[in-house]
């Protein structure tokens, strides 16, 4: 696994994807309802977005295929629902049940790891790679 991505270029993918996806999906949804508080609507999309393109588009996600960058399964499998859920949904509510302090955790793993995997990496059994499929 020494193709495995560090934190910037992770940090990176997530930052184009919140700026191409996420920002127009908000605005859509604000422009549509009128409604510029609740952001449950364009909050349930970006989830959907994460957890479905990447199984559509080999791991990529926008950000990711910008930065060169892939999520894969450690046993070389190709991603699926399950994954997805458990690399997304699941450590979410790990990052929420600890108040933020797994995220930051998260954070540091990458940066520190040789192995570059976060906590949702070892909950969903997988790694982000610069490898192409």
């Amino acid at each position: 696994m020494s193709d495995s991505v560090g934190f910037w270029k992770r940090f990176f993918a997530g930052f184009l994807d919140g700026i191409i996806v996420s920002l127009p999906i908000a605005i859509i949804f604000g422009l549509i309802t009128g409604d510029w508080e609740n952001d449950n609507f364009s909050t349930f999309f970006n989830f959907l977005y994460m957890l479905i393109v990447p199984i559509l588009w080999y791991g990529y996600t926008v950000g990711k295929r910008m930065m060169g960058i892939r999520i894969v399964r450690m046993d070389g499998k190709k991603l699926g629902i399950g994954t997805m859920l458990l690399r997304y949904f699941v450590a979410a509510l790990v990052y929420a049940i600890t108040l933020g302090i797994g995220f930051i955790v998260s954070a540091f793993m990458v940066g520190l790891r040789k192995d570059h995997r976060a906590i949702h990496d070892f909950i969903a059994g997988t790694y982000v790679t610069s490898n192409k499929p």
